[in-house]
């Protein structure tokens, strides 16, 4: 047998960056209110092959604040890596970019998030941890949902 037949799937982070960061303040009157905000948190990833082995995985988490009905800030980081993925079967690699990866880079761009929160003098923000593996089965659902309402429209 040769080697190459038998050669060991391999997966790994080899580099972990931020792409992108940025708060945004639109006004200073939110420093003077009482502060209650309402969130709306979002989380995207996009996976981008860069030669045979590696991938560049982007997870985007962008926060939105409003506090008496005015936006307070807008916070948002494109955390990335560098994942090395070497013999890993075809038919497993959707799962790892789309799940895997993202929980990953999840806990750095929360991190990043609560950061530039805190450095913006505004209370600590904690995201709550995400179960990207049940996002991704949902989104494959939602795809093939898809694919059969047009299949039955064609």
């Amino acid at each position: 047998m040769m080697a190459e037949e038998q050669a060991q799937p391999q997966l790994a982070l080899e580099r972990i960056y931020i792409k992108d960061m940025s708060l945004e303040v639109p006004g200073a009157g939110v420093f003077t209110k009482e502060w209650n905000p309402e969130l709306d948190i979002n989380l995207s990833s996009n996976a981008e092959k860069l030669d045979d082995d590696h991938y560049q995985v982007i997870l985007t988490v962008s926060v939105n604040a409003k506090n008496a009905d005015e936006p307070a800030f807008i916070a948002e980081v494109h955390q990335a890596g560098i994942f090395l993925l070497k013999n890993i079967p075809e038919d497993q690699i959707g799962q790892i970019l789309g799940a895997y990866c993202p929980n990953v880079l999840f806990p750095y761009a929360r991190e990043v998030i609560s950061d530039i929160v805190t450095r913006g003098s505004f209370p600590q923000l904690l995201l709550a941890p995400v179960n990207f593996d049940q996002a991704y089965a949902q989104s494959q659902q939602q795809g093939q949902q898809a694919q059969v309402d047009a299949q039955g429209n064609a």
